[in-house]
């Protein structure tokens, strides 16, 4: 069976990160890496979290169609390389966790991809797992909250919404997605 593009959407605090750490330890996923032409953070690796490249790099690969989906944040640019994409699905499926804005350049320019939008069960339990985390100022967490209304109202334009009240409910159901989606498009 042929391997898949997934994307994980959702807003800060819904648990994104922790659904592709358990997809990855099953086996057959591999995440994406992105480009960015920011400077490393202390104790980030160029190939690891990002490939850090500068600005011209990426502007060229921008002008060459080396991106599935770019943006630019605070001046820096950040972008899924389509090569790398392309060599890891040769191999395994390949996990993409990126903003919704990513996920719908993504679906435009892969239409096979599959693109999920992981949601939090309230406004009320995604707010607590934000405080919980005990990193960020209830100003940043205030803005997080009000980037969710965007978010999850783009919702409709992905293919599932998985709603992570259980994570290892949230999982297995993604899992299934995956298993349907990769049965219509090769069977």
């Amino acid at each position: 069976m042929k391997n898949l593009l997934i994307v994980l959407s959702g807003p800060s605090g819904v648990g994104k990160g922790t659904i592709v750490k358990r997809l990855i330890e099953k086996g057959g996923y591999a995440l994406s890496i992105s480009c960015t032409t920011r400077e490393p953070r202390r104790g980030e690796k160029d190939g690891r979290e990002y490939f850090f490249i500068t600005k011209e790099k990426f502007l060229n690969m921008i002008g060459g169609g080396g991106f599935l989906e770019y943006s630019n944040h605070f001046e820096n640019y950040y972008g899924t390389p389509k090569e790398f994409v392309e060599e890891k699905l040769k191999t395994c499926n390949v996990l993409l966790e990126i903003d919704v804005d990513g996920g719908l350049q993504v679906k435009k320019s892969y239409p096979q991809a599959l693109l999920i939008m992981i949601a939090p069960p309230n406004k009320e339990e995604l707010k607590r797992r934000l405080l919980g985390r005990g990193s960020e100022s209830a100003e940043k967490i205030e803005k997080r909250l009000s980037r969710m209304e965007y978010e999850l109202a783009q919702s409709g334009k992905y293919d599932y919404t998985v709603i992570n009240d259980d994570l290892n409910a949230a999982v297995v159901q993604i899992e299934n997605l995956i298993k349907r989606k990769k049965e219509q498009i090769y069977d």
